[in-house]
């Protein structure tokens, strides 16, 4: 998932750290962190691994594969992140973006440079909130493409994302209930 669905399954602040910092840490380094933050990476990686075993994200994977191949998981990350921003009331996405911005801001002395700096811009253009736009989830998807080693960055992968949002749609709906479930169950079973 993407930054707003890690976000969006956190029950703590603590954890809304750790979901944002697994993926800018080394594996090693996980465990450096203190517990409550720990167990944001934890959850982080569990809804990773679901994710990546569900079926319907391997169906939603070859709307993208022909074009991306191995990177379609990640566009299709971004694109479940449209629809996630838009079952939400628009006042509920506000908030919960402002809610992420200021505990990560809360809890910078964790986070690394690299993002930091990205979380600047993060919180200037409001990516969280305006994921719910198309226009925001081009501008990720460049960034995906941008970032990806082996991808030509003219690629029409938005174009693709546009031609499929109702097959999108319908696998996200039949995914993400399933995924929240997931994380209510990790999160169950931390310590109290």
């Amino acid at each position: 998932m993407n930054f707003l669905a890690h976000s969006y399954l956190t029950f703590t602040d603590e954890q809304i750290v750790g979901q944002f910092l697994q993926d800018f840490i080394r594996n090693k380094d996980r465990f450096s962190f203190p517990e409550k933050i720990g167990e944001g990476i934890t959850l982080h990686r569990a809804i990773d691994t679901f994710t990546d075993s569900h079926p319907e994200i391997h169906e939603a994977k070859k709307i993208f594969s022909p074009m991306v191949r191995l990177y379609a998981g990640a566009f299709v990350d971004v694109a479940f992140d449209y629809f996630l921003a838009n079952s939400m009331p628009d006042k509920a996405l506000k908030e919960h973006s402002e809610k992420v911005y200021r505990v990560l801001r809360n809890y910078d002395e964790f986070l690394p440079p690299n993002f930091l700096r990205m979380l600047d811009s993060m919180e200037k253009d409001n990516w969280l909130y305006n994921y719910r736009e198309d226009w925001g989830i081009e501008f990720s998807m460049k960034n995906v493409l941008n970032k990806a080693k082996y991808l030509n960055k003219n690629l029409a992968v938005f174009e693709v994302y546009l031609n499929n949002k109702p097959q999108l749609q319908y696998h996200f709906d039949h995914f993400f209930p399933d995924l929240v479930a997931e994380a209510q169950k990790i999160n169950a079973g931390f310590p109290s």
